[in-house]
């Protein structure tokens, strides 16, 4: 069972932006947490991208 998120921490979703625009198949996801009051805006993060083998801009959906 998943944990439920205490204060002002949330759970988001950081999507690759490369892979989205190029159409490749598949998507590079992460799920990591934030903090609302410090953050409202959308983070942006580089991480790796396991399906075109290098480090990318990732970006938060929802």
């Amino acid at each position: 069972m998943a944990k439920k998120a205490k204060g002002n921490r949330q759970q988001i979703i950081l999507e690759c932006t490369e892979q989205k625009e190029s159409g490749l198949p598949g998507m590079s996801r992460y799920i990591t947490t934030k903090n609302r009051k410090n953050t409202p805006d959308r983070l942006e993060r580089k991480k790796y991208n396991p399906f075109l083998k290098k480090v990318t801009v990732h970006r938060e959906i929802k």
